[in-house]
């Protein structure tokens, strides 16, 4: 199989990738006592590294607060930090590039994982009636109605998003991506369903996008522009998230963020999760004019759809999911044409080895 673009390099940043197949970042709820990464996560992500290959790993949360599942890992701790610094250097010692994505749930947490029992936060007290909740003990219970973030409370949330990055540095990772997709803080505010505030974080989508930026703008700070990302699903319903008018908002999202002149913008394609057969709904094309960047997207994309994109110019690399968890090699086995190993999907969440660390690679040849 021959698929020359998504084989060829690409610069994002100040980082030189020999191929544009990115390993998408992937909740597996592995993380260990006090949320720390463990060495069964280095192994992992060791075995899905290649030489210069990008790897963006799983949400992490930058406070306890931000938590909303069991046994994600932080990146608000020493020892957190010293965990991820084991899978990073499992990645450098491959030659891959990992960046590691900063993550605060808001009302996608329950009381339960909250310091003190309290309720979790959102732009507004506006319950996600369409899902359940985890708890702790991995139970699931109805969401609860969360409480509004005061506005005073806003440059706190902005400073843990800091602190997470600064931690990440310390742990050795090539860059950071700040989570604004798949229903969760961010995004939360982005979308006119979800926030419903009448201050200087509602209302306008000048408004409602004024905590993403400043939350990059703080990445920035730590890191430099050009080792920070940003992840974007921008017709997702996962959540109860959704906007009204999805191409005002993100036309006007990807135009601010790119003048803070980033290393690349991640985009989610699908509009309702996984499935998604990895054609872009046309309103992503509508908005690939304001954002001349590196491109990162992601949505059910296989090695020939994928090529495709790239070589029309839709993207400029592709993240793949589900098909990194089955095969560690997964860009040699798209280079090669190779067979690809099937994904167990209730070996996702939870657990040990099993559906983790135990799918096989292909053989050496020679």
């Amino acid at each position: 199989m021959s698929l020359p673009s998504l084989f060829s390099p690409l610069r994002i940043g100040r980082h030189d990738l020999a191929h544009r197949v990115v390993m998408a970042p992937l909740t597996r709820m592995r993380a260990g006592p006090g949320n720390v990464p463990n060495g069964l996560a280095a192994t992992y992500y060791g075995q899905r590294t290649s030489e210069g290959g990008l790897l963006i790993a799983e949400a992490t949360q930058v406070t306890p607060s931000g938590q909303g599942y069991p046994a994600t890992p932080g990146i608000h701790s020493a020892e957190q930090a010293q965990g991820w610094k084991k899978v990073v250097d499992a990645v450098h010692a491959r030659g891959g590039v990992i960046f590691l994505q900063l993550w605060h749930v808001g009302r996608s947490s329950h009381s339960s994982f909250q310091p003190g029992g309290v309720l979790p936060v959102a732009p507004s007290a506006i319950a996600i009636t369409s899902l359940a909740s985890f708890t702790p003990e991995w139970k699931q219970v109805p969401y609860e109605t969360p409480r509004a973030l005061a506005l005073d409370e806003i440059p706190a949330l902005i400073e843990a998003y800091r602190d997470g990055a600064r931690n990440a540095l310390a742990a050795g990772f090539d860059g950071v991506e700040v989570h604004g997709a798949n229903g969760y803080l961010l995004e939360q505010f982005l979308h006119s369903r979800s926030n419903k505030r009448s201050d200087a974080y509602g209302g306008t989508v000048d408004n409602r996008a004024r905590l993403l930026l400043e939350v990059t703008q703080a990445v920035i700070e730590v890191w430099g522009a050009d080792r920070v990302g940003v992840r974007l699903s921008p017709f997702n319903l996962y959540g109860d998230v959704g906007d009204d008018d999805p191409i005002g908002l993100y036309s006007h999202v990807l135009a601010r963020l790119a003048e803070l002149d980033l290393a690349y913008l991640h985009m989610i394609v699908g509009r309702d999760g996984p499935g998604f057969d990895g054609e872009s709904p046309p309103e992503i094309d509508d908005l690939r004019p304001f954002w001349r960047k590196p491109l990162i997207l992601a949505g059910g994309f296989t090695g020939e759809s994928a090529d495709a994109a790239i070589r029309a110019g839709r993207a400029d690399a592709v993240a793949f999911g589900r098909q990194f968890i089955a095969n560690p090699d997964l860009p040699q086995r798209l280079r090669r044409g190779a067979p690809l190993n099937a994904y167990n999907r209730s070996t996702f969440y939870g657990g040990g080895a099993a559906g983790y660390t135990d799918y096989p690679a292909l053989e050496m040849e020679g």
